[in-house]
């Protein structure tokens, strides 16, 4: 079972770069937020380049080991991996959390997961899967919309205000969300502020329940958000102990990361 679903991938809003250098950042991201290989007409599609172009920068992008072909489609490559390896080598913030995300599954014998806001999107940085044969997944390094689900919601909802409207008004107008969701979604935006916590249950995945908690540093710099999620069968009977459960594991990881500073 998986939180996340290509069905809520939210469609790229941004301009199309028009620098070379920006051209292929620009394509490096596109690749990365897919969880498959796509083809030079898929980005075509989403990126606005004409193909010509887009041959261009993929053949200097595979030349450096950043883009590896698949028949008729392009991946990252190598490269890619071993930056990705650097950063959750480097990153502080997973450091810090892994010890405690590993003691709240061992206690709670869950998935538990870490994820950060990265291009307006929600992206998991880690995860710790639950030992039982019938559990829940995330997709590490993978971008999802920031409106669906406890995770996504969140995160969504500590983010700055203007950040955060900014983000909803592009959903509507894309035709990601509709005018109802979006009155819904800020409604709940507000009963999560004020309980300091998300909760979902059969929102993305059927069967599934989640519990999301905020890493804040001080009153409002959003780290990202922890994540206990597991399913319903199991979630029922306990979600008062899993939710109190991940709100002490977001406060050690907080005082974790106060020493540091």
């Amino acid at each position: 079972m998986q939180e996340n679903t290509d069905k809520h991938l939210l469609p790229d809003s941004k301009p199309t770069p028009a620098s070379g250098a920006e051209r292929m950042l620009y394509l490096l991201t596109l690749l990365a937020q897919h969880a498959r290989p796509l083809t030079v007409a898929e980005l075509a599609e989403t990126s606005g380049l004409a193909t010509s172009t887009l041959y261009r920068q993929l053949a200097l992008l595979k030349s450096w080991g950043f883009v590896q072909e698949s028949g008729a489609s392009y991946m990252p490559g190598p490269v890619c991996l071993q930056l990705a390896l650097g950063f959750d080598q480097a990153s502080w913030l997973v450091r810090e959390a892994l010890p405690e995300m590993r003691r709240l599954s061992d206690k709670t014998n869950e998935t538990i997961g870490l994820m950060v806001v990265a291009h307006e999107q929600m992206v998991c940085l880690e995860m710790v899967e639950s030992r039982h044969s019938l559990r829940c997944a995330f997709v590490k390094g993978k971008g999802l919309p920031l409106f669906f689900g406890a995770s996504a919601k969140s995160l969504l909802a500590f983010l700055p205000a203007t950040r955060r409207t900014s983000i909803v008004l592009d959903a509507v107008q894309s035709g990601v969300l509709s005018d109802e969701q979006r009155g819904e979604l800020e409604r709940e935006i507000i009963q999560i502020r004020s309980q300091g916590f998300a909760v979902s249950s059969s929102e993305v995945d059927e069967g599934i329940w989640g519990v999301s908690v905020p890493l804040l540093q001080g009153k409002d710099k959003l780290l990202g958000t922890l994540t206990l999620m597991a399913p319903i069968s199991r979630a029922e009977r306990q979600t008062h102990g899993f939710i109190q459960q991940t709100r002490q594991c977001a406060a050690r990881i907080i005082t974790r990361l106060h020493g540091l500073a």
